[in-house]
């Protein structure tokens, strides 16, 4: 009785090791060559599609970072040529002001003084011009010597200067010499907005004394406000002038601002780097000078090999394809993936000719690669 049960053990274990060797004899590995060859039924299950790698103009999309940007001309900084006290403004930081629009009044003795000195010398200049007029009428009826008369001119002209001069001062201080006259004397000047723009710094409060050097505000135009960009030295070839550019804030990355490309700099910084330049289609005013954002450049198509997304498979952080060797035969060959657009993966590998030479594995290349790596236990 235990010989019939041994006998009939020894059958089962005999018969489950004439399964598992058809089964291997029906997938056949070469691992030193990353072959796999598959039945006319394996083929079927495995839903296999088969093609060749196409020419296809795709566009990649470049991720950029950067910050927006006032160009010199567009920051403005207000002074006083003479000093004085600030005697009143309104300005706060973030502001909008208009051209013409009253930025701050200041005050000092020094202004009473100059406008004093300009009458003075207008007075005089009028009694120069009298006297000038008088000599010249002399000296030609030889009543007047001509160094007399020279005189005369000099100090005439030396007087016009120091007119011109004193003009040139008050019109500094916004201050109209043709319409100072001895009764509209004043010891406060103000100050206007030379352009429409917003208050970013207000650096002075009331009663304080500046300096000629000391900057009471700074004012921005937004007109040409721009984004600097930082590009890598590997990505510069790619962009041109024109190009169009989305760029958002980390808070609110799906509100695009279109932005073109106006310049781009032809030194790299020490990381390897060059600055390119955007000006922005429509500023908004919820952007500031200062404020980090991203920008996504779509790079010019190009012509490239390129294959459909399902017929690349990943493994151990390396790209393949297989490809059709013979009739149920596929080898895994690796790749290198480029710019992917539209569902096709532009690809590398044995040069352009060769591949688009190849038939691939269209759909199904996981299924492959599954039984592939998936090797038989040895007995």
């Amino acid at each position: 009785m235990k010989n019939r049960i041994v006998i009939a053990i020894l059958g089962l274990v005999l018969i489950s090791c004439d399964n598992r060797k058809t089964a291997q004899e029906n997938i056949a590995l070469t691992p030193e060559s990353n072959t796999l060859t598959l039945t006319e039924s394996q083929i079927s299950m495995a839903g296999l599609t088969f093609g060749k790698a196409e020419q296809k103009k795709l566009s990649k999309r470049l991720t950029l970072n950067g910050k927006i940007d006032v160009p010199p001309q567009n920051l403005i900084s207000v002074s006083m040529p003479l000093g004085g006290f600030l005697k009143s403004t309104h300005l706060l930081p973030g502001m909008h002001v208009k051209k013409g629009e009253l930025l701050a009044t200041l005050e000092d003795q020094q202004y009473i003084q100059l406008q004093q000195d300009y009458l003075i010398a207008r007075s005089r200049m009028t009694f120069l011009d009298a006297e000038l007029k008088r000599q010249k009428e002399l000296n030609q009826s030889k009543s007047s010597s001509d160094k007399v008369l020279q005189q005369t001119e000099l100090d005439h002209s030396s007087a016009k200067v120091s007119l011109n001069a004193l003009a040139e001062k008050l019109r500094l201080l916004n201050i109209l010499p043709e319409t100072l006259n001895e009764e509209n004397l004043s010891s406060s000047i103000y100050l206007y907005s030379s352009i429409n723009g917003f208050v970013s710094k207000v650096n002075v409060n009331i009663g304080k004394y500046v300096n000629p050097t000391d900057v009471l505000f700074e004012l921005i135009n937004p007109e040409d406000i721009h984004l600097n960009l930082k590009v890598f030295e590997k990505d510069i070839e790619h962009l041109a002038i024109g190009q169009n550019v989305l760029a958002y804030t980390n808070n609110q990355s799906n509100k695009k601002y279109p932005c073109k490309i106006i310049l781009i700099s032809q030194n790299l910084n020490s990381d390897r780097s060059a600055e390119v330049h955007c000006h922005f289609d429509d500023y908004h005013k919820s952007l500031f000078p200062g404020m980090y954002m991203n920008a996504e450049v779509d790079i010019l198509n190009q012509n490239v090999t390129a294959v459909p997304e399902k017929a690349i498979v990943t493994y151990e952080g390396k790209a393949f394809v297989f490809v059709v060797k013979a009739k149920g035969l596929y080898e895994l060959l690796e790749i290198k993936q480029g710019v992917a657009e539209g569902g096709y993966i532009a690809i590398e590998g044995l040069g352009n000719s060769d591949l688009n030479n190849l038939n691939l594995v269209m759909d199904g290349a996981y299924s492959l690669l599954m039984q592939l790596k998936n090797k038989p236990e040895e007995e």
